[in-house]
């Protein structure tokens, strides 16, 4: 199965990996400025978007991607990532050129913050409650410089993907890859802020630390998803590093 993808733009491969918060849609603001200069490409995991959530056997994110990737013809990309896309985009390492890693999580324990927010979704999906389980996650993933709208566009592809994953029958069976972050000796930066939950505040900085050639840039008004939060910013903010 090939994910549902698009590309648009010449040049030097640029992927964009979304968060499980959302879906290639978060790249809406960058797509255009992006594929003026680059060779951009986008991705819907399966249960996000655009794709099905189905599999004839066990698969991982990352190597849907590799898949698209090897149909395009590109051997090598920069790949900008925000939160899960993060691990997807370590996990293709081999691939990247260079990494843009914004909000990522890493194999630090679970602290509080995180496994309240699980317990609660968990306790509303559980209830039948699609709606609120949406909203609680555009409540907690987006920071105070996100719009109404944005709101309500964040907490419409999370009830999309809810509904589409709870239907799944049977549910597919996903792995995750390995990666090991001491070896991956490509240019990385790793941005953060200061409302983002504590957690991945703390793995920015673990994750940053770890990469042999990582520079992390914490923006002060970020939360979880700064792509969405402020598009403007974090595109200039992206091609200036590109």
């Amino acid at each position: 199965m090939t994910i549902w993808f698009e590309q648009a733009g010449s040049g030097e491969a640029v992927v964009l990996l979304p968060s499980s918060a959302a879906d290639a849609g978060m790249w809406d603001a960058q797509w255009e400025p992006l594929a003026e200069r680059f060779h951009v490409i986008r991705v819907d995991y399966r249960g996000f978007g655009h794709t099905p959530y189905a599999a004839e056997r066990p698969y991982s994110d990352s190597g849907d991607v590799a898949e698209v990737l090897a149909e395009l013809g590109v051997t090598s990309a920069t790949l900008v990532a925000s939160s899960y896309g993060c691990r997807v985009a370590l996990e293709l390492a081999h691939l990247a050129s260079r990494l843009v890693l914004m909000n990522p999580g890493s194999d630090l324990p679970k602290t509080s913050d995180v496994k309240a927010f699980g317990e609660e979704e968990d306790r509303l999906l559980e209830a039948g409650d699609v709606q609120a389980a949406a909203e609680l996650n555009a409540r907690t993933w987006l920071g105070p410089a996100a719009d109404d709208a944005t709101r309500r566009r964040v907490t419409a592809m999370q009830h999309h993907a809810f509904t589409v994953q709870l239907a799944a029958d049977p549910e597919p069976s996903q792995f995750a890859p390995g990666h090991t972050l001491a070896e991956i000796q490509v240019p990385a930066l790793v941005v953060t802020g200061p409302y983002d939950l504590p957690y991945f505040r703390q793995s920015a900085r673990h994750v940053a630390a770890e990469l042999p050639r990582a520079e992390l840039v914490e923006l002060d008004w970020a939360g979880h998803l700064p792509a969405l939060e402020r598009p403007q910013e974090v595109t200039k903010l992206l091609l200036d590093y590109l």
